[in-house]
């Protein structure tokens, strides 16, 4: 059985998604189609704009979506998943890949999401740091004794073995951090990210974004999709927005994602879109499974 595995913030580069614009008629239309979506040419953006233009939340999400989501429409019958997962924005690119939302509304919805963080990212500074080397039991023991002492920072991204992601405001990242260090972490390194995803500092937009998919039609998809808050498989439409609400403010269990996919059949993973960071993952988590990149 075959993974198809869709990225997250962070993967956008310049030009990205041009090499399909031009190479696929499918790729073409829908591309052109995303600008009316959104009423602006995000496409020129993606094609043209610099590593700068592509940084804002909300330019940045709508990017990645596209260039994961058109890659796997882009190939038309023959793309058939056994089961979909993506990290993070991610996760709404394999739920479009599914067909659970359709392009449409996958696009509209990523991009009131994104629009929505970013005016959290506003109301409330905060950052994220990447915690290696250290157990993970020992980074949530730290974040909930610096939380507590009323500096909010909590482990937002369980991306690999070793590999954590912490999230909270500035004074909340900046105490977690020093004390992570003396704790023997290899590293802790600051993120050049415009705030605190998947923290309670994403409060504010949850409000929005639970409306906007309650409005969204849901179908059931024609695979199992792999979410983020209990890295399980679901099929439910109702479950699936729950947790795609949830996961705003909830840790991205990637590792364990990764896991039980394996321990259900998978015996091969394909990133889909731009970058190749889920497949660097993917090595640090067992390095037996085959992985690749969608040509």
């Amino acid at each position: 059985m075959t993974a198809y595995m869709f990225p997250g913030q962070g993967s956008q580069f310049p030009g990205m998604g041009k090499d399909l614009y031009e190479s696929s008629p499918i790729a073409k239309q829908l591309f052109d189609k995303a600008d009316e979506i959104l009423g602006f040419g995000i496409t020129k953006l993606m094609f043209e704009g610099t590593a700068e233009d592509l940084m804002q939340t909300k330019v940045t999400q709508p990017c990645v979506f596209l260039h994961s989501v058109i890659s796997v429409l882009a190939l038309g019958d023959s793309f058939v998943p056994g089961v979909t997962a993506g990290h993070s924005l991610g996760e709404f690119s394999a739920l479009t890949a599914a067909g659970a939302l359709t392009f449409e509304d996958g696009l509209t919805l990523v991009a009131k999401r994104a629009a929505a963080m970013q005016k959290a990212c506003e109301m409330q500074k905060g950052t994220m740091a990447a915690v290696l080397g250290l157990d993970d039991v020992i980074i949530e023991d730290v974040c909930a004794k610096v939380s507590a002492e009323g500096k909010p920072v909590v482990a937002a991204n369980f991306n690999c073995p070793g590999q954590v992601v912490i999230s909270g405001t500035e004074e909340g990242v900046d105490a977690a951090s020093a004390q992570l260090e003396a704790a023997g972490a290899k590293r802790v390194v600051k993120l050049a990210v415009s705030g605190a995803f998947h923290s309670p500092l994403m409060d504010p937009a949850k409000v929005e974004l639970e409306a906007a998919i309650a409005a969204t039609n849901f179908a059931t998809p024609k695979c199992p999709v792999y979410q983020n808050v209990d890295a399980m498989a679901h099929t439910n439409p109702e479950e699936i927005k729950a947790n795609l609400i949830a996961q705003l403010t909830s840790p991205v269990r990637w590792t364990k994602s990764v896991q039980n996919m394996i321990a259900s059949g998978v015996a091969e993973f394909v990133e889909c879109g731009p970058g190749s960071v889920l497949q660097g993952l993917m090595r640090k988590i067992d390095r037996g499974v085959k992985s690749s990149h969608l040509a």
